[in-house]
């Protein structure tokens, strides 16, 4: 895998979904041709289509697959530019930006989990035809759209606890540990007031699909030449899934499939979804798992207080903690997490990998009794204290996590999709291709 492919793979966690975004997308302006489509209050171009579909060609081609005729490729990924304009829309009306020190850290975690120095990571960037900036552009866009979405999609989520009492209780959730699936995925969509006409074709649509899946047919190339789904462009690809993390009937039926089994079509409110299981792999989750105990404070951005504000506000409460003011206390009248402020700032012992990546990995590299300086998260700016660190035995609280994590997983997939299609149905989009 080239590097840029790895840039895409490492960026997926902070997509929720499997997203691909080629270096083309949303670039800085060059001498045009023609509009190919007006979106909202931004116009996609000639030149960033056809860059966009040699980006695809190039991928699918180093996977040795076949590449779909030029018109429906076109289409596609006509489409994706579409959706990806309007969310990074979204994110610009929403003021979500992203500081040089937050790029400079995903580059640097990006050359790390590629087991590169900085210097030679610029020097693999270039080999594959991709400068350095337009890396740091392409992270940017991936982080634009994930805030986007942690804010409309994530954020109205809500798992109750009797949710994952019955999820442990049920076959389905003693089964969550035992085994893992590389997915695909086909969607083949249908409108909310589809009339009966249209969900009989879509319907035969995705059964002529699934045949030819289903007779030895390239899935990957199916996906790319006709699915609505958020994966198409990276053959469907959606990564490694727990049983219980797929919507039902799907949870059920997935533990029963063997490697390169595809499911018949099922009706979903997003449309008929197809699903091809890649890979499996399983095994029962460590027996010891590694726990911090962590307090933090967070001050927020908002309509009357500036992302630099925010900022500063979190350097002087550093400075206040330096100079030997009271964690806790200090918590307790500033922080804006209302999950922990009333407890001094704690999130008493917790499992680092339930943490956003941002602040994880500022935990994690923050010794026992040391304050972190001011850092920024999707949720605004941190300082955080690490007070111990402890290996632990699995635990029912560990299993009720695990449960929600999945359980929220579930719900956030189901989401993301409705999403997807309502902000695209709402959005003004006039296609001059």
């Amino acid at each position: 895998m080239n590097v840029k492919n790895k840039l895409t793979e490492y960026m997926r966690p902070l997509l929720l979904g499997a997203m691909f975004l080629g270096t083309a997308a949303h670039a800085d302006v060059q001498p045009l041709n023609r509009v190919v489509a007006i979106v909202d209050n931004d116009v996609i171009m000639q030149t960033q289509l056809d860059a966009r579909v040699q980006e695809v060609q190039r991928t699918i081609a180093k996977r040795g697959g076949e590449v779909p005729p030029a018109n429906v490729l076109t289409q596609q990924v006509l489409d994706r530019l579409i959706l990806e304009n309007i969310q990074l829309q979204m994110g610009e009306r929403a003021g979500i930006r992203i500081s040089d020190e937050e790029l400079n850290q995903a580059m640097a975690t990006v050359a790390q989990r590629n087991g590169m120095t900085m210097d030679q990571f610029r020097d693999a960037l270039a080999k594959d035809g991709l400068s350095f900036n337009d890396a740091r552009d392409q992270i940017s866009r991936e982080m634009i759209i994930s805030r986007v979405r942690q804010r409309r999609v994530a954020e109205r989520i809500q798992v109750t606890e009797q949710e994952v009492k019955n999820f442990l209780a049920s076959d389905l959730g003693k089964m969550q540990l035992s085994e893992e699936f590389h997915l695909a995925n086909i969607v083949i969509p249908i409108q909310e007031d589809a009339s009966s006409n249209a969900l009989q074709a879509a319907e035969r649509r995705a059964q002529d699909i699934y045949q030819q899946a289903r007779q030895g047919g390239d899935f990957a190339k199916l996906a790319i030449a006709n699915s609505a789904s958020d994966t198409a462009l990276d053959g469907g690809d959606m990564g490694w899934r727990k049983a219980a993390q797929l919507p039902p009937p799907f949870d059920s039926m997935i533990s029963a499939m063997s490697v390169g089994d595809v499911t018949e079509p099922i009706r979903t409110p997003g449309g008929f979804i197809i699903l091809k299981v890649l890979e499996k792999r399983g095994g029962e989750a460590a027996a010891v798992r590694d726990e911090v105990n962590v307090r933090h404070i967070l001050i927020k951005p908002s309509e009357i207080r500036t992302d630099a504000e925010a900022k500063v506000l979190a350097e002087r409460l550093y400075q206040r903690i330096q100079a030997g003011e009271d964690f806790a206390e200090l918590a307790k009248n500033f922080s804006e997490d209302p999950g922990s402020a009333l407890n001094g700032g704690s999130l008493n012992w917790i499992d680092p990998n339930a943490l956003v990546p941002e602040f994880r990995e500022v935990m994690n590299n923050t010794a026992s009794g040391e304050v972190s300086k001011p850092f920024k998260s999707q949720f605004g700016w941190h300082v955080l204290q690490v007070m111990g660190r402890r290996a632990t035995d699995s635990s029912e609280q560990m299993r009720e996590q695990q449960a929600l994590n999945l359980l929220r997983n579930r719900k956030y997939d189901e989401e993301l999709q409705t999403w997807l299609r309502q902000i695209r149905d709402e959005a003004y989009v006039e296609i001059k291709l």
